[in-house]
Parts: C-alpha cells; structure tokens; sequence
C-alpha cells in the first residue's frame, strides 16, 4: 500500500516538472531560430528597397508618407487597437474552419493591407487613374506599419516570454511574410518591380551573410 502510494506521490510530481523544462527548452530553440532569421529580415529588406527604388520617386514618397503619417497618428494622437482587434477577429472568422491558422493568421497576415490589394485590383478594372494609384501606394504604407507595430506590441506584452524567444522568432517571421507579401502586390502593379528578383535577391543576401559567419567561426 505504502509503494503504491508512493509511486502515486512521485508520478504527480513529475508533470510540474516537465512542462517547465519542455518550455524553456522549446523557448531556447526558438530564440536560436529567431537569431537565424534575423540574416533574412535584413536580406528582405534590402531586397525591397532595391526593388522599390525603380518605381516612381513620387509613389515612393506616398508610400513613406503613409508610414509616417501612422506613426504621427500612433504616438501623438491615438493608437488605433480597436482596428486592429477587428482586423484580427475577422481573419479569425474566415479561417475558422482551418483551425491550424486560426490563431497564426491575425498575426502573420496583414488584414487591412490585403484588403486594400484587392480593392485596388476590383477599382482599377473601372477607374483609370493615377490618384487610385496614389491613395493605394499611401495606404499600403500606412497599414503595414500598423499592422507590425500592432503584432510587435501584442507579441511583446506577452507574459512568461523566455529569453524573449517568442518575440524575437515570432516578430521576424511576421516582418518577413509581411514584406514578401507587399512585393507581391506590388509585382502585380509595377512592371518594374519584381517579385522574382526581390526573393532570389534576398536568398543571395542571407547566403552571403550565413556563408561569412561559418567561414569567420569554422575556417
């Protein structure tokens, strides 16, 4: 009776133990792969504004103007979470029958700039019109930055966070979907801009980088 109740003791202990170790180890991993990724964000986003610089310098502005009139509007006047709350729970409703992206997709999709891809694609079959183009360019902007300052908040507010791995490999991923995405709209509204050039420029970019890493730590 005593064995069996010590046995009873010793196996109700053990799960208090395990999941604790299971998550810092996890967490370790994924801080290591959030570190890796860290080449590619960089990779990506030289890769777009090289990309991006071939188009016109006008579009370019209103696109920086975009950014920059949301961040105005984040820091000195309102921060905008109700809208982002909506994007969420609408990506939640449509994908609610996948439940694997169910709770991935409002983080890793930018809702509100896929919207404004395909409102621009519906509006420019019936309105020929540089100021569509304008207003598009300006909005893709202004909601990509909110959308990555949005899921940097929410992700970074997260509690039992260790070594900040969730953040550091979360947010990467997110930057760099992000990113791949809004040179895919554009890719399909710039001739100059080319999607296939931005993904093999970034894939040299992040080769370049790993390659000199092993060789400074191996060779």
């Amino acid at each position: 009776m005593e064995k069996k109740e010590f046995l009873k003791d010793e196996f109700e202990l053990r799960p208090r133990r395990t999941p604790g170790f299971s998550r810092r180890v996890f967490a370790i991993i994924k801080f290591i792969l959030g570190i890796c990724f860290l080449p590619f964000v960089y990779a990506v986003s030289a890769s777009f504004l090289s990309e991006f610089g071939l188009i016109s310098r006008l579009l370019q502005n209103y696109f920086w103007a975009g950014v920059i009139s949301f961040l105005a509007v984040y820091l000195f006047i309102w921060e905008p979470a109700k809208i982002y709350v909506k994007g969420q729970k609408l990506l939640e409703f449509i994908f609610r029958f996948f439940a694997p992206l169910v709770k991935v997709a409002p983080y890793l999709l930018p809702v509100y700039c896929i919207l404004i891809a395909i409102s621009y694609s519906i509006l420019s079959l019936v309105i020929k019109s540089a100021a569509l183009m304008d207003y598009s360019i300006f909005l893709f902007g202004f909601t990509l930055i909110f959308h990555l300052v949005f899921s940097a908040k929410s992700m970074r507010s997260r509690q039992e966070d260790f070594l900040k791995a969730n953040y550091i490999f979360g947010f990467s991923f997110i930057y760099i979907i992000n990113l791949a995405l809004l040179a895919l709209f554009l890719n399909l509204m710039f001739e100059k801009f080319s999607f296939v050039n931005f993904f093999n420029h970034s894939f040299q970019i992040a080769k370049d980088i790993f390659g000199a890493v092993f060789k400074q730590f191996f060779l």
